[in-house]
Formats: C-alpha cells, structure tokens, sequence
C-alpha cells in the first residue's frame, strides 16, 4: 500500500474518530440539558463513567445509522414519499433506542419522545462535523479531484476519439419567461444573472416559447420528452369511448398517455440514449428512473418510482437534515398564511387540511432528492439528464405568482442551480447545464369567489338543472335561469317539481386551471353545436355571454370549428374570416391563439364544449375554475409563456425574428442539441411495438389496486388531481 494510501486511510480514520468525539459531547450535553434522558444509572456514576456510556452511545449510534438505516430505508420504499419523510424522525429515535439498550448495565435511558430529539440533533451534528472535516483537508478534496480527472481519462480511453459533452435539462416548473426576467433583475436568481452577463459576459442565451392551447405539466413535459402531445386537451379531461376520466398526474393516465406518444412517433423519446429521468411525469426513454410517474405502477423493485429516495435517504443526515426542513417549511407556509388571513390579502384561497405538508413535500423532499440523483447522474458520467423541480408551480398556486413567498422558493432553485454547476465542474465529462419551464402561471381570483358558483353550477343551470341553493341565489345563477326560461319559452319550475332528467343525460364538467371541459357522456361521439343547442338551447348562450367566460369551441356540423363569444360573436376557424384576420373572441388572447384552438379541435378525445375563461389583456388576469390564484391550462396571460435558457456553445434554438411554438417544437430544438455533439438519435429498434413495451406493462400493471399505483406525491386524491 503507497503512502497515499495510508495517508487517506489515516485521514478518513482521523474524521471519524473526530465525529466520534463531538457526536460523545453532543450526547452528554443532551443528557444535562433534557430530563428525560439520562446516561448513568438510578444511583449515579462518576463523571469518567458517564463520559465512557457516552462514548459507547455515541459509537452504538454512529454504526447503527450507518449498517441499519439503509436495510429499514428500502424496506419502506412501499411507504407513500410523503410519510416516509415524517418517518425519518421516529426511524432515526427507534435507533437510538436501541443503541442505549446496547450500553452494559441499562446506564443510557430515554423516553422516546426525548430520544427522536436525540437522534435528531446528533445527527445534524454529526452530518455537520464531518462535512467541516472534510472541506478543511485540502489533501482529501484535492484527492477526490484527481479520481474524478482519472476517471474522465479511463473513459476517453475506452471510447473512440474525445468523450462527448452531457447535457443536464433542469425543468423549473410553471416558472414563465417574466418571472425569470424580473427574479434576476431583482436579485433573487443571481445563477441565472451570471449566466445572463448580469456582471460579465453571458454563458447563456435566455429564449420564449410559447405552449399550446393546454399550457400544463402533462401536454408540455409529453410533447417535450417524447415529441408529441396529440390528443392532450387539458390536464383533465372524458374519454367517451372508454367511459373515464384521464388525469395527467395519475399513474394510470400517465402510463397510457406515454404509450400513446411512443405509438404515434415511433421513438422512445428524449433520454433513449444513456439517460436519466428524475422527477417527470414522464420517462422520456430513459433506462436511469427516479420519481416518474409514468413508471410508477411497474411491480419490478427496480422500476418502483419510490426507489429514487433510497439513494437519498439511505443516509441518515440527510433524511433527518431534510426532516428538519420538512418541519420549518411546514411552519413556514402556517405562518405565511396567517399573515394572509389577518391582512385580509386578496384573492385567496384555503391553504389548511393537508396542504402545508403537500407545500412542504414539493419545496423540500422532492427537491432535495431530484437534485441528489442529478448529482449521482452527473458524477456517474450519464449522457443526458432531465428532472423537473416542482416547488414554484406548488407554491404559486396558492400564493400567486408574485410575492414575498414564491421569491424565496425562486432564490432556493437558484441556489440548487449554482450546486448542479458547481458539480459539473468536477464530473467526468463536460456538461452542458439547460433550463427551462414548461408553462407560466397566470393570476387571479378564482370564478368561485367573483361570481358565487362553479363552472359546474353554470352549466347545470344553463342545461335547466337543479343547482345548489347558494348558486340559485347570485347574480350568475339567476341570469342563468332567465335564459333557460326564454330559451324555452316556459318557466322552469322551482322545488320538488322541478325537472330532473336521467342522471345519465348529466353533463361531466371538469377544470384544468381557468380551461374548463363539458362533456355529454351518454353520447358516443362529440356533440355538433346543432344538437347541443337542440338538446338545451340555453346552455350555449349562458356560457358565452357570462362575464366571467372568454369564449368556447364547438364545432358545427355544417361549418367546422366555431369560437362564440358574448353578444352572439363568433368565429369559424376554417373559414376566410379567421384568415383574414377577423378573430372575433379571441382577439384579446394574443397571436397563436386561433392556430392553437382549432389544433385542439382536431384531437379525437376534445370535449363537447371547451371553455376558456376571461382575460384581462391589461393586467394579465385569468379566473381560474380551480381553488387556484396563480393557475394554468388554457390561454391569457403569462401561463402560455415559458422559458429556455441555453448556453450559447449550443446553436441558437430557432432563426432570428422566429417564434418557438408549442412543446413539440421545443423536443425538436432539444434533440438537436443532443445529436451536435454525439450524433443523430436513432430510432427505437424493433419499431413501436418494441417501443411501448415497457409503458404498455406500466399500464397493466396500472389496472391493479396497490400500493404502487398511488406512487409519486400522491399520498391523497387530492394531490392527484392538483394541476401541475
């Protein structure tokens, strides 16, 4: 053995030895400080026989945490992420227990109250001593260095010419392109402004794209990874032919909603070629998996979508440092909305029940283990990588895109984008670091709390329905009723005489963000606008000319694609009118808006009637038909305007005075930056069969009740229908 090796060997000796000793003073100042935990027996111990019992307490602890706690880690995998978070704690104070018992003589005692407070601080301690340790000695960090360098030249051996650039694609989540403009300039991103030139010259192009007409998680991160988002309306949205209701952020839909991308293009997508998918509701391909919901439902162990968390948790400093931020963000966002309360802040929305642990999960847990794998993905030399931070898009809904809470989740990315660079710097191979968002967020009160009733409400009542008493008595609801009576020419009786059709005539009303979805199940095909007006002749004027509606699609039967608007406006998309410029309703939405509604209209499983809610061009409002003050999934305002920030060693994504549409495109410009450096893609052997393999099991598997099919955030039903 060299002397090199000695000396590391002795270094790494020395740090322990040195974690020891303070994780044996920690303890002994605990067992002063807390009365429920002692370290000396009923008759009491001289002070060199407390500071012995220390001593093997401490060293019990330290190899416990360090042999058990990655056997109980991935024994819980099956735990919701979200509990097992919670868990840290109690796993980590069942250790310490344990390592008392060790002690000769029953000397250590602790309740077990006092001894998650224990293990909890030790811990921290320990995690913080020997990450000190380590910083300070120069010769081991110089010495990591000199490993990663060896292994970037082992791997240039091993291949043909020089070792291609990787590319990391960081997804901010619902972060827009005015967000991330005003964020740098007021500071809170200074990574970004770096590579911006804020002060120097810019390493980095920042570019606009603007989505779909469906601008959420589940139409952008498809078209995205894997080339294709056809037949993605909405976040949520009735499938007529199958009788169910496809929700983006399900397992189950997620799977299908994969198959059918990997279908139509005939490639695995994205991260075929060595990747890693960390986050996404999507795999894009890749063979590397962490936290895709898309692969969630798979029964193999190594397909488990909570398999990700071993690699994180498996170390006890971090579960019980994360557990530590859980809890203060927890804290965090009781406090903020309190404020909001006592202030009388408006719009708001209910920020209780489960949601400061939803907030907490999405700002800490999912962030702090994304950022781990990416990490391990880059050190591990891995071609090309793409995770999805979500904390922004969690918190804007509830806070709104702006303010002093969603500013401190946008400087928090940031500084996981500065750590991401900083590794970069010593991974095997040279990585080029993109960023990018999927959609913006729009603000706004929701339709609920301006107008009294529900998106739902309306169209029951415009169909002649009964609606909730509350709803009957705003100013909606009334109007509503007064339409239906001269539509059809009769009053529409109260009480218990009242009209009731077969529940199976009920139209299903569903919301993604201010982008609402009415659909007629008991008819197998999309509905004309012919046969809705002669079914209930009311419900299309009530829509139109509410105030709170922008305009909707139908389609005629005779002219096509049609958008109604208030006062009898109308637009006929395949007609010279659209052509020509005439935009009648939509107007106001902004150029791409008639080109985006009629491609909508020509998916199979669009709804009968699409609604899009009011926009103020003014100010940028939406009304969301969600509990939602910061929303996306329909056009107006900066939810339809997100971001990619690429570094200019790639080429520049689209021609001067082009403009990047949609998420299709954006998969385009990203494969081509993939293919500069190490080739074209090449298109998934044994053809889409071979393709769809892997997600079709995903989908099977998908069928089944278990554990595994509420894998990914989903610990509530309530989580699984959030809007992403």
């Amino acid at each position: 053995m060299g002397r090199g090796r000695w000396r590391a060997v002795g270094s790494a000796l020395w740090r322990s030895v040195a974690v020891w000793l303070v994780s044996t003073l920690t303890m002994l100042a605990l067992a002063g400080i807390l009365p429920d935990f002692q370290l000396q027996s009923d008759d009491g111990d001289s002070a060199t026989r407390i500071a012995v019992t220390a001593a093997l307490g401490a060293g019990a602890f330290g190899l416990l945490s360090s042999l058990v706690w990655p056997l109980l880690v991935r024994a819980l995998l099956l735990v919701p992420a979200l509990v097992l978070g919670l868990l840290a704690f109690f796993l980590n104070g069942s250790l310490l227990l344990l390592a008392l018992g060790l002690i000769p003589d029953g000397r250590g005692e602790a309740n077990a109250e006092t001894a998650v407070v224990v293990a909890a601080v030790m811990s921290a301690v320990a995690s913080a001593t020997g990450g000190a340790l380590a910083v300070r000695d120069d010769d081991a960090y110089r010495r990591r260095l000199y490993r990663l360098a060896d292994r970037r030249r082992r791997r240039s051996e091993g291949s043909v010419g020089p070792v291609p650039p990787g590319t990391v694609f960081i997804q901010l989540d619902g972060v827009g392109h005015d967000v991330l403009r005003t964020a740098v300039g007021k500071g809170l991103m200074p990574t970004v402004a770096g590579w911006l030139g804020r002060e120097g010259a810019p390493s980095h192009r920042l570019t606009p794209w603007r989505t779909d007409w469906s601008s959420q998680t589940g139409a952008s991160q498809l078209g995205i990874l894997h080339g294709s988002n056809h037949d993605v309306p909405a976040f949520r949205w009735y499938e007529k032919d199958t009788g169910e209701v496809m929700v983006s952020n399900r397992p189950a839909s997620a799977a299908e909603l994969q198959r059918r991308a990997v279908e139509r293009t005939g490639d695995g997508g994205l991260l075929t070629l060595d990747g890693a998918s960390r986050g996404n509701l999507f795999s894009g391909g890749a063979e590397q998996l962490a936290l895709v919901l898309s692969m969630a439902a798979r029964r193999g162990k190594e397909n488990r979508s909570r398999a990700g968390y071993f690699a994180y948790f498996s170390d006890p400093a971090n579960a019980v440092r994360t557990a530590l931020s859980f809890v203060a963000e927890v804290g965090r966002e009781i406090g903020e909305s309190t404020r909001a309360r006592i202030r009388k802040r408006r719009p708001r929305v209910s920020r209780g029940g489960l949601y400061p642990l939803i907030r907490a999960f999405a700002t800490v847990v999912e962030r702090d283990v994304v950022v781990a794998a990416v990490i391990g993905d880059m050190l591990a030399g891995r071609s090309a990588v793409y995770a999805d931070l979500v904390a922004y898009d969690e918190v804007a809904h509830h806070s709104g895109p702006w303010g002093s809470d969603v500013e401190k989740v946008l400087q928090r990315l940031d500084r996981s984008l500065a750590l991401i660079a900083k590794v970069a710097e010593h991974a095997p191979r040279v990585y080029r670091i993109v960023v990018l968002s999927d959609h913006g967020q729009s603000p706004g009160e929701t339709f609920r709390a301006r107008y009294g009733l529900t998106l739902g409400d309306l169209v029951r009542a415009g169909c002649g329905l009964p609606v909730p008493r509350k709803a009957q008595r705003t100013h909606s609801g009334a109007e509503a009723r007064s339409t239906v009576r001269a539509a059809l020419h009769r009053p529409v009786e109260e009480g218990a005489g009242e009209h009731r059709p077969a529940r199976r005539a009920e139209p299903i009303v569903l919301a993604s963000g201010n982008l609402g979805l009415v659909s007629f199940p008991d008819v197998r095909h999309r509905m004309t606008r012919e046969e809705i007006d002669l079914r209930h002749p009311a419900l299309l004027p009530t829509l139109a000319n509410h105030p709170g509606i922008g305009f909707l699609l139908v389609r005629s039967a005779e002219r096509g694609p049609v958008v109604l608007g208030a006062r009898g406006s109308e637009v006929y998309l395949d007609e010279e009118d659209a052509e020509s410029g005439d935009l009648g309703p939509l107007a106001d939405f902004g150029p791409g808006a008639a080109e985006a509604v009629r491609r909508t209209d020509g998916f199979p499983h669009v709804a009968d009637i699409m609604v899009n809610s009011w926009y103020d061009p003014l100010d940028g409002e939406v009304l969301a038909f969600e509990e939602q003050i910061g929303s996306h999934g329909g056009l107006g305002g900066a939810q339809a305007h997100p971001f990619l920030l690429s570094p200019l060693v790639l080429s520049a994504p689209l021609d001067e005075g082009q403009e990047l549409v949609g998420a299709e495109r954006v998969h385009e410009v990203l494969r081509r930056w993939l293919g500069e450096y190490r080739g074209a893609e090449v298109p998934l052997v044994g053809g889409v069969a071979a393709a769809a393999e892997g997600v079709a099991g995903a989908v099977d598997d998908s069928r089944h009740d278990g554990p595994a099919g509420t894998a990914f955030a989903a610990a509530d039903p309530a989580v699984q229908d959030k809007t992403l």
